[in-house]
């Protein structure tokens, strides 16, 4: 059996697999129990952990540690590459790369079977990122979520009170908590329109979004194939060493 995870800045998402199917799967906050209780019971049984990561080296060692006392088995870290087969990164450092945007992208091409598609992860940050049917990364944007969005304007605008409100639409706000609200759907709709464009520029098939903020850029207009485990699945195709053709 192996326990599978995909460690962002705030949550984990972790599935345990045993012969290339799902047996369980979750999430949880990075800050509480990491999701130990919740596959406990099959600590036993765990032959290997694989790990997506981007969380700060100290905070990587932390977690290595617990999980390593928790399973007795050994933690593998993998992390962006130059290429995997027919898939070939644009970064010319590829240790700058976070390695949930590659494991993404693998992802992506195991659920379309090819190149030519877009992956956009909606989390903490929203990195989008465009693969040529060629195989070619294209590159891609790093922009900051809305939860980092809403702390920035808190903490850094001090006359900027605004109470919470789940907007949907980005018409101008008769209120400051409207105007706040109102403005992140208006950005999120002026970026799913310039994704789309994208995608029609570079001659993409389609979209694969995952992340927790995934549904509000659905909500927004994105046209596109909810995944929620997207990076777990690329994850498990590199750790079993799939290459692309």
């Amino acid at each position: 059996m192996k326990l599978l995870i995909d460690a962002g800045n705030t949550r984990i998402k972790w599935q345990l697999r045993a012969r290339g199917d799902v047996l369980e799967k979750g999430f949880a906050s990075l800050d509480e129990d990491g999701g130990f209780q919740d596959w406990a019971p099959w600590a036993d049984a765990i032959e290997c952990i694989a790990i997506s990561t981007v969380i700060s080296e100290d905070r990587r060692q932390h977690l290595q540690a617990r999980l390593e006392a928790a399973c007795k088995a050994p933690v593998i870290f993998h992390w962006a590459e130059n290429r995997r087969g027919k898939l070939m990164n644009a970064y010319s450092d590829v240790t700058r790369m976070g390695a949930d945007r590659w494991h993404a992208m693998c992802g992506g091409w195991q659920a379309t079977g090819a190149g030519g598609f877009a992956v956009v992860d909606a989390g903490s940050a929203i990195t989008v990122d465009y693969v040529a049917r060629s195989g070619a990364h294209l590159g891609g944007y790093i922009l900051p979520g809305k939860q980092m969005m809403l702390r920035s304007l808190k903490q850094d605008a001090a006359r900027i009170g605004f109470d919470s409100l789940d907007a949907e639409q980005g018409s101008p706000g008769a209120s400051t908590t409207e105007c706040v609200q109102h403005g992140l759907a208006w950005l999120r709709e002026a970026m799913v329109a310039r994704l789309h464009k994208d995608v029609s520029h570079f001659g993409l098939d389609r979209v694969l979004v995952t992340g927790g903020d995934a549904s509000g850029l659905i909500g927004a207009g994105l046209s596109a194939i909810h995944d929620p485990y997207l990076v777990l699945n690329g994850l498990a195709a590199v750790d079993g060493g799939w290459e692309p053709e």
